[in-house]
């Protein structure tokens, strides 16, 4: 696959707050984040001066969550640390397309219920009842049950982000997982992307995984959310 523009990966959510998901963002000033129920992630510039912690501050409102994602900016003192979480990044690095399997559904809004409570049930990571808007999410069914899931999350130039993978407890083991993802990867490619995802560095079972359908991490991050004053 050629080489692509890697830079909006660096802030990836800034990224895609000012292109392809502008109209799920809110904004104040120099700070950004999500509509409510879409996301919790929350964006300042780079090197963000007392003006840009205030104004996300007021954005979010006194004692609410700023998840930061991936950004390494510190805020001030005030500021009540909440998580951290050391992760990778890694992008899709193979020439290889994955063939989209006929076994996946696209999941819609009346989806949402059963998609709630799988990830009520296996905690695949931030997921509220307005995520699914950020880019196609898809599902594998049994019995008419909702066993599996994966989507699109977030949309940095050229890039698409796949998140959410998650296989109910009694349906791991059959490659549900393997193939949503590929799935996916198919999907993005095909429009011209490409595709990358975000795992937490202790979830080796996932990292394998993912090496091995062909993506490689680009870098480490650390994931950290802040409580405002």
């Amino acid at each position: 696959m050629a080489d692509r523009d890697a830079t909006p990966l660096d802030d990836p959510v800034a990224a895609s707050l000012r292109g392809r998901h502008a109209h799920l963002a809110r904004r104040l000033g120099a700070a950004a984040t999500y509509r409510a129920e879409v996301a919790t992630f929350s964006s300042v510039p780079a090197e963000p001066d007392e003006r840009a912690w205030a104004d996300l501050a007021r954005l979010l409102g006194p004692g609410e969550l700023a998840d930061l994602f991936s950004s390494p900016a510190t805020p001030p003192s005030g500021w009540e640390p909440v998580f951290a979480l050391d992760g990778r990044q890694l992008i899709w690095g193979d020439d290889r397309i994955p063939a989209a399997p006929g076994d996946v559904t696209e999941l819609g809004a009346d989806d949402v219920p059963d998609m709630l409570d799988l990830v009520a049930r296996t905690r695949p990571g931030p997921f509220w009842a307005r995520t699914r808007e950020m880019g196609a999410y898809l599902g594998v069914f049994d019995g008419g049950k909702l066993v599996a899931m994966a989507g699109e999350r977030l949309r940095p130039p050229g890039w698409t982000e796949i998140s959410a993978v998650c296989t109910a407890p009694e349906a791991r083991g059959r490659g549900h997982a393997a193939r949503l993802v590929g799935a996916l990867v198919a999907r993005i490619v095909a429009r011209g992307e490409r595709p990358f995802l975000h795992v937490a560095e202790a979830n080796t079972g996932a990292i394998a995984l993912y090496e091995r359908l062909g993506f490689r991490t680009r870098r480490t991050v650390t994931f950290r959310g802040f409580r405002t004053p």
